[in-house]
């Protein structure tokens, strides 16, 4: 026979585990450039994670050749990471690395329900944005996205890199989408993704209701 504190140890356990909240999952995907991923975009996920706390835990992995990144690797490593993400996640993609998942995310739909899809100066591609041989035109990627995922896009208006203009050409493709034009922010929004963080928890509310 088991003693009686024993049962009520196993008994205040079970109440503690069921109690402990659920820790959400972000990628966060980073842009391209020599050392961007250790000296720069580090910074972003620093940002992100201080601004989210403890219940939120925000993947960040190293993308293969970030000085001369191909669509055809990033696709393949973007493919394992989405497929290890669970129904509650959101992505994160800065900058090439926004262009880059949100075209992998149109052409590879995966069977999981994501809480929210951001992207923060993410250039667009095709006409009146850049182009780029090896990703396809932006143009009409609304109606292959997720369906029923809220698209979230920001832009500081001081982005020297990707210009302003390029998120309006975003918010043309996706007119569904939460845009953002960030007053006085670079490329990196000053290295404060405060806002990015209050979407994803009110995205995540969303999702669990």
């Amino acid at each position: 026979m088991m003693p009686r504190h024993a049962t009520q140890h196993r008994n205040d356990a079970h109440v503690t585990a069921v109690r402990r909240p659920s820790v959400r999952q972000v990628l966060f995907v980073q842009g391209a450039g020599k050392d961007v991923y250790a000296k720069w975009d580090n910074q972003l996920v620093r940002s992100l994670r201080r601004e989210l706390g403890l219940r939120y835990k925000v993947r960040y992995p190293r993308m293969p050749d970030e000085a001369a990144p191909t669509f055809t690797n990033w696709r393949r490593m973007l493919v394992k990471e989405l497929d290890t993400l669970p129904s509650s996640a959101a992505v994160v993609g800065h900058s090439i690395g926004g262009a880059i998942l949100i075209s992998v995310l149109a052409e590879y739909s995966p069977g999981l329900q994501l809480a929210a899809i951001v992207l923060i100066a993410a250039p667009f591609i095709g006409r009146g944005g850049w182009e780029i041989d090896d990703i396809a035109p932006t143009h009409g990627i609304a109606q292959r996205l997720p369906t029923g995922v809220p698209v979230f896009l920001y832009h500081g208006d001081r982005d020297t890199i990707v210009p302003l203009r390029h998120v309006d050409l975003y918010a043309k493709a996706v007119p569904y989408a939460s845009v953002h034009r960030l007053v006085g922010r670079d490329h990196q929004l000053n290295n404060d993704l405060s806002e990015v963080a209050e979407a994803l928890r009110g995205a995540a509310r969303d999702s669990a209701t």
